[in-house]
């Protein structure tokens, strides 16, 4: 497939203008307290651990991005610090079951040489009051997720940039237990191609194993205003899904836009127009995204089911 048959995040974006002006009464923002005035974005979404219903949320001051990742509790409709619970320093934290254990991550940033670099850490354990550091993904790549197969394997995408994988794309591998991630398998794993036009990037941000074996992948997409680095960038919501026996995806869209969500301050101009998808809920018969939105704050909407057509 050349560059030309790709589909633009522009594209993808006209196509998904029908939905652009749907009634916002069914979306909302999560209301954070105890973290000092700062702001709380780019959250997980709700998750069960020590018997409790938890949120991680990347917390930050509204002028910089030094972060700290807390994990929160509802009391009487906000979120409020969970008491004793671990603080990290680390960006745009993610969760995800593995073999019955919870593996909880982010992204790391430190000053090497007088730039920044960064990379993705993974930690485990039973619960939120138990996790151990057990890994850290490669130099340079975000945007590391694991999920389950139900051949007991495990699903890893990755998000090369550079010289493999350009200003971001998505690659597969998979392994057979967590001792077995390395840098080594992060590196080699198979782009996944026409994802992404080179001009764009992206990257996966949740997984769930579908009752038929596939995956269904909450990931975004994102672009430059007129492919203008000093100018807005544009972050939509986008799904698919995965065949791991086929090696294969299908169903690629965009799922949801800012102009969705409420309205909200953002940490930039440029960032305006961005949200962070976090992950996907489904109760009650209704399916709940959850995003990061313009880099303040955390807010949720109620959507189509993207992966209705693998259930």
């Amino acid at each position: 497939m050349s560059n030309k048959d790709i589909k633009r995040a522009s594209a993808l974006f006209s196509e998904y203008q029908p939905g652009r002006n749907r009634d916002k009464n069914n979306t909302g923002k999560i209301h954070f307290t105890g973290v000092g005035g700062y702001d709380v974005y780019n959250i997980t979404a709700p998750f069960a651990s020590a018997n409790k219903t938890v949120i991680a949320g990347r917390v930050e001051p509204r002028d910089q991005e030094n972060s700290t990742v807390i994990f929160f509790e509802e009391n009487d409709g906000v979120w409020t610090p969970i008491p004793d619970a671990p603080i990290f320093e680390l960006q745009d934290p993610f969760v995800t079951v593995i073999h019955n254990e919870l593996v909880f991550g982010g992204v790391e940033i430190e000053e090497y040489e007088g730039r920044l670099i960064w990379k993705t850490i993974f930690y485990r354990g039973t619960d939120i009051f138990s996790l151990t550091e057990f890994f850290q993904g490669p130099v340079g790549m975000k945007d590391i997720r694991l999920c389950d197969l139900n051949n007991g394997s495990i699903g890893i995408f990755t998000r090369p940039q550079g010289p493999i994988g350009g200003r971001g794309t998505i690659g597969y591998a998979q392994v057979n237990q967590l001792e077995q991630l390395t840098v080594d398998v992060i590196e080699s794993a198979t782009l996944l191609e026409g994802m992404f036009h080179p001009m764009d990037w992206g990257g996966v941000n949740d997984t769930c194993l579908l009752d038929n074996g596939e995956i269904g992948v909450l990931a975004h997409v994102a672009c430059y205003e007129n492919d203008r680095i000093d100018l807005e960038r544009h972050y939509y919501a986008t799904s698919f899904i995965y065949s791991p026996a086929r090696k294969q995806c299908r169903d690629y869209k965009i799922i949801a836009i800012r102009d969705q969500f409420e309205d909200g301050p953002a940490k930039r101009k440029s960032l305006s127009d961005v949200i962070f998808s976090s992950g996907l809920r489904w109760v009650d018969g209704r399916t709940i995204l959850y995003a990061g939105v313009s880099d303040t704050e955390a807010h949720w909407i109620e959507i189509n089911d993207p992966f209705q057509s693998a259930k």
